[in-house]
């Protein structure tokens, strides 16, 4: 059955996934965007309730592989004070732990930036994607759903998978069925695939596969598009690097981050 949404919701922490969050690695498990959108949409709930509506940061410690199925979220308060919030987050999947979160969340409060400040107005996006070409996921596929089927990409620089690339990323699904996603949880869907679309090596013949993810958001994003404008280092060690600077259409929003583990194929 072919669904039109990454994730059902069961009673609110317990959730089903669909095909549509299916990665490049292992036919059965999930891109780690979609879960840790997942996982975002639940700290945004907790911090709502001390008014802290803004994401600072989020990091995902990408534990094992997420399998498409059922999957459950826990949320704990760490800290919560005036101006932040410090949050802590389980998705567990399979009976096990697959990945750890750690959250910023800030209050926010109306105060523009005073004309003449050094470094602003901040930077916009290369490109807009109404000026940018369609492209497709590299292992999107007419016969079997996946993560590239979720998402709609417009390239701005480069090209996928051949090393330095600019793409703009829009949700063409709901991530929880019934639900609009937030402009957070539009950016944590993108902002895994740095390593991918910003990829140095042959996919065929080696992985690169991100063991974390850490993402920095200097302001609410606006509107339906996200853009990464995405370059990987190797290390030479069977390590490595991704790095984003994240867009909306009005400028630069922020950064993330990936560590990289990468290996030859057998």
């Amino acid at each position: 059955m072919n669904h039109d949404w990454a994730y059902e919701s069961r009673d609110g922490q317990h959730f089903v996934a669909t095909e549509l969050t299916r990665g490049p690695w292992d036919a059965a498990h999930q891109h780690a965007g979609p879960p840790t959108a997942l996982v975002c949409r639940a700290i945004e709930r907790a911090a709502a309730e001390a008014g802290l509506t803004h994401l600072g940061r989020l990091t995902a410690n990408l534990l094992r592989p997420v399998p498409i199925g059922e999957m459950h979220v826990d949320v704990t308060a760490e800290y919560v004070g005036k101006s932040a919030g410090h949050y802590a987050a389980r998705l567990v999947a399979g009976g096990k732990e697959v990945a750890r979160f750690t959250a910023l969340m800030q209050r926010e409060d109306e105060l523009p930036v005073p004309a003449g400040t050094p470094g602003h107005p901040l930077p916009g996006p290369p490109r807009r994607p109404a000026d940018c070409e369609p492209v497709y996921m590299p292992f999107a596929s007419a016969s079997r759903r996946s993560y590239g089927d979720l998402i709609e990409n417009r390239l701005a620089e480069g090209a996928m998978f051949n090393g330095p690339c600019t793409a703009w990323f829009r949700l063409r699904h709901p991530l929880v069925a019934g639900e609009a996603p937030s402009p957070y949880q539009r950016v944590a869907v993108a902002a895994d695939s740095g390593n991918g679309i910003s990829a140095a090596l042959d996919f065929t013949r080696y992985v690169f596969v991100n063991c974390d993810l850490t993402i920095n958001l200097l302001r609410r994003p606006r509107g339906d598009w996200v853009c990464l404008q995405a370059r990987t280092a190797l290390g030479g060690n069977g390590c490595g690097l991704a790095e984003s600077a994240l867009y909306d259409e009005h400028g630069l929003i922020g950064r993330a981050t990936q560590s990289l583990a990468v290996r030859a194929r057998a």
